[in-house]
């Protein structure tokens, strides 16, 4: 295979329609989706993320296994884990739910990351094969960087996940928080492959990190998904006054200027409520008209359920530019 090409992208497309079966009461707006580099398949619009799996107690595991279940059930095709998240854990509950579901969960895009403290080409393939076990999986649709580390170079990494690649472990290759720079260097270390996915923190009160690689990603065809796309609740109503708990303040980085995001925040809701849709529409489609496939947290089965509702109202171009606005500026009039 020769060297890669770029192929500009920029917003989703919708695939060509065929006859399948479609769970009662699934959410609309999950089909389609970015061209995953030329895999040949479409990266969905909209995912789970399972970055709080593994880190509940036991008599949590029913409810979060029912929260993934009825994200399958109602068309959701992306789940996001790590190596990482509850040491394994969080693989292994993911695991465990696609096993029982069978057939409905066949069509599915799963994605776990390699961890920052595996990056080293010995560290490589054990680590892969640990979360393919995990997952009860022979292979993994995509494998990310989950960060780089400066202590490695990258380009040894890459090379250790393209020779995984060419044995058929690993659907595609991608990243997670790597600059454009970074992304550049990894690139360039693949012969026959390239990267296809750079997942980043991105919402629309956190943007640098976003803003930052979205030129290149669609200039190259490189597709961006979005943690964290409503703030850990803030985008979608909570928090809206009084104090926050720990965990989501600084878990966005938002704990020096929560006043002000709160402010925002107050200001996003009345838009929501004016233009008669849920609050956490605006953030989620803020960052699909940007080009950016949002990738959400659950851990129960109605918060899918509200998710999944705000992402199939789709506010108007002019509701998203004012969202827009009031997080640039709050004081916007």
């Amino acid at each position: 295979m020769t060297k890669k090409s770029s192929s500009p992208r920029s917003t989703p497309v919708r695939a060509a329609p065929r006859k399948k079966t479609v769970a009662p009461g699934a959410a609309s707006g999950l089909e389609g989706g970015f061209p995953l580099g030329k895999t040949g398949r479409l990266h969905p619009p909209l995912g789970l993320g399972l970055w709080a799996l593994g880190r509940w107690r036991p008599e949590d595991e029913a409810r979060t296994k029912a929260a993934i279940g009825r994200a399958l059930e109602r068309g959701v095709r992306w789940f996001d884990t790590a190596e990482v998240y509850g040491a394994g854990r969080s693989e292994r509950i993911l695991g465990d739910v696609f096993y029982r579901a069978g057939p409905a969960a066949a069509d599915a895009m799963i994605v776990t990351k390699l961890s920052w403290e595996h990056l080293r080409p010995a560290q490589v393939r054990p680590a892969l094969m640990g979360s393919l076990q995990r997952l009860g999986r022979s292979k993994v649709d995509l494998y990310l960087v989950h960060s780089p580390d400066p202590r490695v170079p990258i380009a040894d990494t890459m090379s250790a996940l393209e020779a995984l690649w060419k044995e058929g472990k690993i659907g595609a290759i991608g990243v997670s928080n790597f600059s454009v720079a970074q992304m550049a260097e990894a690139r360039a270390a693949l012969k026959e492959t390239d990267v296809v996915v750079n997942q980043v923190l991105y919402n629309l009160f956190e943007r640098a990190d976003g803003d930052e690689i979205l030129p290149y990603c669609r200039k190259e065809g490189i597709v961006v998904e979005a943690y964290t796309p409503l703030a850990r609740g803030l985008l979608a109503g909570k928090y809206l006054s009084g104090t926050v708990p720990v965990g989501p303040a600084r878990s966005t980085g938002l704990r020096e200027r929560l006043p002000e995001a709160q402010r925002m925040a107050r200001q996003l809701h009345d838009l929501a409520r004016d233009a008669r849709v849920p609050m956490a529409s605006l953030a989620l489609h803020w960052l699909s008209e940007r080009g950016a496939a949002p990738l959400f947290g659950a851990s129960q089965p109605e918060q899918v359920d509200e998710i999944l509702a705000a992402w199939a109202a789709r506010p108007s171009a002019s509701v998203l530019a004012r969202a827009d606005a009031i997080a640039v500026d709050h004081d916007a009039g």
